[in-house]
This record gives C-alpha cells, structure tokens and sequence, in this order.
C-alpha cells in the first residue's frame, strides 16, 4: 500500500490493506467509484449489496489517501449543534443528528456482519471548555443537543482524569476504530461481492453522454451509468466546489502512555486552537496504549515549516497528561472544510447524468463519509433520502457575507506570490532535503535539493488553478496555498483537486 505522506500515521504504521493492480484497459460497470478511502468503499460496499456491478479506481491504492491519516472517531459536528441550528433550523439539525448517528451504526453493523478486526468500540466522549466563553459555548451547546434530542449530560469535570477540565458535555455512545484495518475487511467484503478494484489508475476527468458517463483515466476508460467521486475533495469540478471546501492541515501526535493508565474515552475542546483526543489500546502484551491527541490546523501551503505545531500539541498534551512518556508518532493529514459546517454529499452540481459527490468532511471523515456513502447510495437506487436537503452539494453557503468573503480573499492573496521574487536566489542556498521558491525571470520554480545533492526543477504553477505551490518541511511536499492540492519533490499529486502534475523543467 502506498501512502500520500512522508510521517507514517499509527494505523499505516500497524496494518495494511493488500495492494490492487492497475486498470488493465477499458472496461464499463453499472457505478464507477472513484476514491479508494472510507467513503468510496463504503460506496462500493452498499451498492453491491443492492445487485450493482461496481468498479472503483484509486489514483495510488486503497487506503493511501487521508482515511489512514485520521485520528478514526465518531463524535459531534466541529461546528456545534447550537450553530448547525442557527444557520439552518432546528429540524435540518435534527437530520444532522439522526445522520450522524446511523452512519455510527452502520459502521459497527458492517463490523459484526463482515467480522472485521478493526478494534471498534463504544465510548463515551467528552466536549471541554478552552478559552474565552468556553464555557458559555458548552451551556449553549448542552441546550441545543437536548432540544435535538441527543443523549448528552452535563458533568461537572470528565471523570478518571488527574486534568481539572471544568464543565463538560458527555455524549453518550461515541465511537472509535483502527481505519486502516476496517478499510482491509470492507474491501476483502466488496470483493467477495463482486467488487473490481483498481490501484494507481488516476481519474483525469469526466464525460457524459445519453448512454451515461466515461471516466477517463491513465489506463483506460470506464463506461458507467453513474459514478460517485469520493477524493476527499472533488476533482471534476474546476470551480464550482473550491469555493465551498477549504483545505486545512491538522497535525497529530502519539505518545505512549503506561497501560491501562488510562480508560478509553474521546475528548475534545472549545478552543483556538481546539484540541482533540483518544486512546488507542494496543495488542501483543505491549506495556504501554498511545494517548492520540491531534489539532492546530491551518489551511493547507500556509505553513512550511510545521514542526512548532507538533511540538504545541505535545506540550499541551503533557500539561493535562501527566501519564504521557515518549513520543512514538507524529503525522499529519489534510481535512476539507465547508464554508457552513455542514458536510457536501449528493449529487454534483452542474454535471449532465448521475454524478455524485462526497466531499466537505471537516473533522468528522469517519462519519459524513459513511453517511454520503449511504445517501448516494439511496440516490443511485432511486430511493427517497430525507438528508437530501441538508447535504446537497448545489446549496448556497449558509454562512455570513463576511465570513466568506474573508475565507475567498484570503485564496485570492495567494496569487501575490507571481509579483514577488523567490525565497532563494539561487539552488545552492537551499539546505540538502528541503525546497523553495526561485525565481528565473518571469517563470517562479519550484526547486527541491536532495541529501544528495541532487536537483529537481518544476514548475511552481499549480495544474488546478495556477495558484504557486508552497514547500512543506514537515511532509516534504510542494502544497497548494488556494485550493488544498498537494504534490511530492517529483510533482506527482498526492491530493487534488489538480488531477495533472506539477510540470517538470530542465535542470539549470
């Protein structure tokens, strides 16, 4: 299985997900799903169930992308049910609570049902209150999730913890799992049902006809009456979707903790920075779990030198975790923000046929994308789905003018990056393993130097839409500041939008 990153994650790091040979050539199915993660699958999974021939493609393999990445646990929207209500009503809220908690139970039905070892469990989590009005946040969100009907209490402090964390919300019945080995049982599922699936075969782009879409890829192209584009951000549309899904990095750090220092639980906090938490238990008479704590996002290309981060997080972690030792991993993956809140699944605006989207995941991946896979599937069965509404891709943000307009300027600035000069005047200043900015006249390169010594020249224009890539030390990328795209020192994509390479330049 090949990965999308330089940091292996802890579940990349202890399981892997048998690898897929590329498209042999042109061939057709009743779906094509393009995207190997949690949300394709899950897709893959549900269709096969309900008599569709399906066929699923992954530019590099399934698991490569940013479900390995994660932290893998199901709790309450980021944005907060009191706001979910504000922008859109109480009774969409609702659908979002009720999505929420059957995309949950579906995950640990798959899990009996397929006999998968991905160590789900049941647990309590926890909201927290961090800085200003942080506990004015929790008052307003305890009386928002009782109005909807979820099963939440307000504690005084989260139980079995040495941290004082002051009032809290627990939210009964979360949920936590090893993604990377739930991806190996859900595809050794679709393929027993059927399923074709296919490794390092690119979608480059997407055309309808009256007897329905072809997928164009690397290796071939694929007749399909539908196709549901499930690439943690959508590659097909130019424009349409970009102005609604931001791309951040979030950052995670795991640090073994002794075993059974401390129960299973899920907390997360108020703050901004905000703060995210669980434990893994770990097998094989190992002595110690992995306390995960993940957060200090930032949009994508808009730090290059990351490492503060990391070492933010595991400072906070010590502050309240006194158990904490050693630091045993540190990655980092890139999550999709919507412009409110509220996840984009369902079917894709402005395209001719039947194609579907499952995108805008913010930090609840696990859950939106199980439930966008259980919405197209309803859509592609001509079945009526009452989260229809809430999800669909075509809506207008409902968000504030202000707001949007900060995040589409904030893209906009990007663009300054072609009037400036580079960050090095020449190859030589750039330190062995790293990568700048230079300009050449009126082009702006994208220089990488080796441990070696060694070379790489391209083009700093991203493919998607001509925004300069940015280096990434800590993943030793070239990162898209507009649009989320990100590439490795060859130019190869690691994550769209852009579905083309950074081009290649002649050495100097």
């Amino acid at each position: 299985m090949q990965t999308n990153a330089a940091t292996p994650s802890l579940w990349t790091a202890t399981a892997q997900v048998p690898s897929n040979p590329p498209l042999p050539g042109d061939t057709q199915a009743d779906v094509c799903v393009v995207g190997g993660g949690i949300a394709g699958l899950t897709a893959a999974y549900l269709l096969l169930k309900e008599g569709r021939s399906v066929l699923l493609i992954d530019a590099l393999d399934v698991g490569a992308g940013e479900t390995g990445r994660t932290t893998a646990h199901f709790f309450p929207p980021d944005e907060r049910y009191f706001e979910i209500a504000r922008r859109f009503g109480d009774d969409k809220a609702a659908m979002l609570r009720a999505s929420y908690e059957q995309a949950t139970d579906l995950v640990e039905s798959i899990v009996q049902s397929e006999q998968i070892t991905c160590d789900f469990r049941r647990l309590e989590g926890y909201l927290v209150p961090a800085g200003p009005g942080g506990a004015e946040v929790i008052d307003k969100e305890h009386a928002a999730a009782v109005k909807l009907g979820v099963d939440v209490a307000r504690l005084p402090r989260v139980p079995g913890l040495e941290w004082d964390t002051g009032p809290a919300l627990c939210f009964h019945r979360q949920a936590q799992f090893h993604p990377v080995k739930y991806l190996a049982g859900l595809l050794r599922a679709v393929k027993r049902l059927g399923g074709q699936v296919y490794g390092g075969t690119r979608a480059r782009e997407l055309s309808s006809s009256a007897d329905g879409i072809t997928v164009t890829t690397e290796r071939g192209n694929i007749r399909a009456r539908a196709v549901v584009v499930a690439t943690n951000t959508p590659f097909n549309t130019r424009v349409v979707m970009h102005t609604k899904v931001t791309g951040y990095h979030s950052y995670v750090v795991g640090l073994k903790v002794p075993r059974g220092a401390l129960q299973p639980f899920l907390l997360w906090d108020t703050g901004d920075p905000y703060y995210y938490v669980r434990l893994d238990a770990q097998h094989d008479e190992q002595p110690y779990d992995i306390l995960v704590v993940g957060g200090q996002d930032h949009k994508v290309g808009q730090d290059g030198t990351p490492r503060h981060r990391y070492d933010e997080i595991e400072a906070w972690t010590r502050q309240r975790f006194p158990q904490a030792q050693e630091v045993a991993y540190r990655w980092s993956g890139e999550v999709m923000e919507p412009a409110d809140g509220v996840a984009y699944l369902g079917r894709a605006p402005g395209e001719k046929g039947e194609v579907y989207l499952i995108t805008g995941d913010s930090g609840n991946g696990m859950t939106h994308c199980t439930a966008g896979a259980m919405l197209v599937t309803d859509l592609i069965q001509d079945r009526t789905n009452p989260w229809v509404p809430l999800y669909n891709p075509a809506r207008k943000p409902v968000r504030s003018l202000g707001e949007f307009m900060l995040e589409q300027a904030n893209t906009l600035a990007q663009y300054a990056d072609w009037l400036q000069g580079g960050e090095v005047s020449a190859p030589d200043r750039i330190p062995p393993g790293e990568g700048a900015l230079i300009r050449d006249g009126l082009k702006l390169m994208a220089v990488h130097r080796a441990d070696d010594g060694k070379l790489t020249f391209l083009s700093a224009a991203c493919p998607h839409m001509g925004c300069a890539v940015h280096w990434n030390s800590g993943e030793k990328s070239w990162d898209c500041p507009c649009h989320g795209s990100r590439f490795d020192i060859e130019g190869k994509v690691l994550h769209g939008p852009s579905a083309a390479p950074l081009a290649r330049l002649e050495s100097k």
